[in-house]
């Protein structure tokens, strides 16, 4: 297995950064495995030092109710088990209000699961901001939703004519 850098994030140290969306990302900056790095960093520093720094300090929250967002959203969604299997994918903004906007819709499948989801978004309690250096900053995220929960989306029948 090869050998990681030390990544750090914002200030932090991290093992991954794997469940980083890239988008989030403002800058990278790779540092080497010299002297100077090493005793900066320590000894975690052998394979050298990757700095991350992202557009905010602290993510945009939903905090009007325990669940994810996309699985409060679902259960304000009138869709039923008799209801064929949808989804829809679009990207959001929280904004430094905390309104949330959508961006671009990515895919749907489905023109009522749009429209109810729509208006479960415009009726959606406000976000608490992301920040940088303690100011509220916008942040951009995708939402992922497909109902009914837990049943997977049909396959796309191919006509193959010989």
């Amino acid at each position: 297995m090869a050998q990681q850098p030390l990544y750090i994030v914002n200030g932090e140290r991290y093992q991954t950064t794997a469940e980083i969306d890239p988008e989030v990302i403002e800058r990278i900056e790779e540092l080497p495995a010299d002297e100077f790095t090493i005793a900066q960093y320590g000894p975690e520093a052998a394979n050298g030092v990757v700095l991350i720094t992202l557009k905010y300090d602290t993510p945009a929250r939903f905090t009007a109710d325990t669940l994810a967002f996309a699985d409060y959203l679902a259960q304000r969604i009138e869709w039923g088990e008799t209801d064929p299997t949808a989804r829809i994918i679009l990207r959001y903004r929280i904004e430094e209000d905390g309104r949330l906007t959508v961006v671009r819709e990515l895919e749907s499948t489905d023109k009522r699961l749009r429209r109810r989801l729509l208006k479960a978004l415009e009726e959606s309690p406000r976000w608490e901001p992301a920040t940088k250096a303690g100011k509220p900053v916008a942040m951009e995220g995708t939402l992922r939703l497909q109902l009914p929960i837990g049943r997977r989306m049909p396959r796309q029948i191919e006509l193959v004519i010989r």
